[in-house]
């Protein structure tokens, strides 16, 4: 790709790229959010067609201009998204092939169908049935789905899009370990993610953008000699422009009078699956979050720390069975969203984009939608209020937009993930549940949401912090609640804690 520049309304996505991908590579591509790195993939993908941008893509040799995905799909480019693009109600077998049926004259010929599926399973390692439903399968294996569906076209180039995002180490491991072997089939990979120790360990280079621009490209793999290079401090300076000397922000000490008042309590809350009610997904849970104060809760995927929140913010989850919340030593009502919400409760959930946002709507009314009825006048929204509001937090925050009336489904992911905390930092509730705040956001943002959690810490919040990054919650946390199958298994405080003793406590109730 050569001096690729690509603009939208009043915004330069890209700015004269240059990007160089060799056969049988794993080249890697990093940036902070907004930095161009999707929109670069999309435009080498056709989903920003050609005539749509300047600059020019070679491929194998040859100049291409591809008008949509299927003509890059035809040359044997394949990507896959962050949002996996699967059906849950149809078979993996169908899933496969969807778009590409094995058929004649009309008819799909289930046969061919199941048995190229189960060889293209067998090839990404996957021991599943063909005829089994995506639903019934874990995110971690939807992922090796998409990589069998990528493989039925005969890719040549395969782009991902952070495709471990969502998945446990385990889940990540497995995953890893497929892309070396495709690399080793000749098949070019490339891999966007913000987990810059994965990106370390697999890439052969690393093409760093910052700000719609190339910064530089790192050769990892045929020059041994600069491995020494590529360490995460140096990836860093080349996405950001700085060195990010301490990766979480002081913590700062709330200092009021009711400092190390318990904010929130949680006592025995056990919580049913909402479709197999003999499952306990939470099972008799009790704790408890000071003011001022940042606690973790530590586990692996399944281990119900969603569950917990979810059901804990408007039984948003699942059938309740037993337990109580209370709020400064007051038992409170939270049955329903707006009664939790009533009770002084926020939460941030895991998925921004399907809960936390309205994506067709603007900034500023997503950032009013928690608390709505502080802005109506005479029963309708005070629409000067709104905006001075929002204009407020997207100043404040960070938030990289040109106007609060910019359509929230443009911004980046870390822009987006500022609006959900803005949302609910204007509720000004007692008690903030956040839920991988950070998933699937560059370095320089994250630190940016760190330094905001801090601050509500500081003015007497009680946060409560959900994490898969164990290194996270160490960094963040004044103490660590670890959960495994539904129950809370320790707690260690700040000063005791370590990657190993989190995961021993992760683990104990697993067999």
């Amino acid at each position: 790709m050569r001096g690729i520049t690509k603009t939208f309304p009043g915004v330069t996505a890209l700015s004269e790229v240059t990007l160089t991908v060799r056969a049988g590579e794993i080249h890697a591509i990093c940036g902070e959010n907004g930095a161009g790195k999707s929109t670069l993939m999309k435009v080498l993908s056709g989903v920003h067609p050609h005539g749509s941008y300047e600059g020019e893509i070679r491929f194998e040799g040859e100049p291409v201009a591809f008008k949509d995905i299927n003509a890059s799909e035809r040359h044997g480019i394949v990507i896959i998204h962050q949002e996996l693009a699967l059906i849950p109600f149809l078979s993996i077998a169908e899933n496969i092939f969807l778009g590409n049926e094995q058929g004649r004259r009309g008819l799909i010929d289930w046969p061919t169908t199941l048995s190229g599926a189960a060889k293209l399973l067998k090839r990404v390692g996957l021991r599943e049935n063909p005829q089994t439903p995506v639903a019934d399968i874990g995110v971690g294996k939807q992922q090796l789905v998409e990589i069998a569906k990528a493989l039925s076209k005969e890719v040549r180039l395969l782009i991902l899009d952070e495709p471990t995002a969502a998945l446990n180490d385990e889940d990540s491991a497995t995953l890893l370990a497929l892309i070396r072997e495709l690399r080793d089939q000749g098949i070019a990979c490339i891999i966007i993610s913000h987990k810059l120790n994965e990106i370390r360990e697999i890439a052969d280079a690393v093409t760093i953008l910052r700000d719609g621009r190339t910064i530089e490209t790192l050769t990892v793999r045929a020059r041994p000699e600069d491995a020494a290079e590529l360490s995460e401090d140096r990836i860093i300076r080349g996405m950001v422009g700085r060195d990010l000397d301490h990766r979480f922000p002081d913590r700062t000490e709330y200092e009021g009078e009711d400092a190390g008042e318990i904010a929130l309590t949680v006592r025995d809350w056990s919580v049913r699956h909402p479709v197999d009610r003999t499952r306990k997904v939470v099972d008799g849970a009790s704790l408890t979050v000071r003011r001022g104060e940042i606690v973790g809760i530590a586990g692996l995927m399944g281990a119900g720390r969603t569950e917990l929140a979810m059901s804990v913010f408007g039984r948003s989850y699942g059938i309740h069975e037993g337990g109580t919340v209370a709020v400064g030593g007051r038992e409170v009502n939270t049955a329903t969203v707006p009664a939790a919400i009533a009770a002084g409760i926020a939460y941030v959930t895991e998925d921004r984009k399907q809960y936390g946002l309205n994506l067709i709507d603007t900034i500023h009314r997503n950032i009013s939608l928690a608390s709505l009825r502080g802005m109506t006048r005479r029963g309708a929204v005070d629409e000067h209020h709104e905006r001075s509001v929002a204009e407020r937090y997207r100043t404040s925050m960070n938030i990289k937009a040109p106007t609060v009336f910019e359509q929230v489904g443009r911004l980046s992911g870390g822009n987006q993930q500022k609006v959900v905390l803005s949302k609910w930092i204007h509720a000004d509730p007692e008690v903030l549940i956040l839920d991988e705040p950070t998933r699937g956001i560059d370095v320089g943002a994250k630190y940016e949401i760190y330094t905001v959690i801090d601050r509500l810490a500081a003015q007497g919040k009680a946060v409560l912090f959900i994490s898969s990054e164990l290194p996270e919650l160490l960094g963040m946390c004044d103490r660590i609640y670890t959960m495994a199958e539904g129950r809370l298994t320790g707690e260690v405080a700040r000063a005791d804690a370590t990657q190993e003793v989190l995961m021993r406590q992760m683990t104990m109730n697993r067999s």
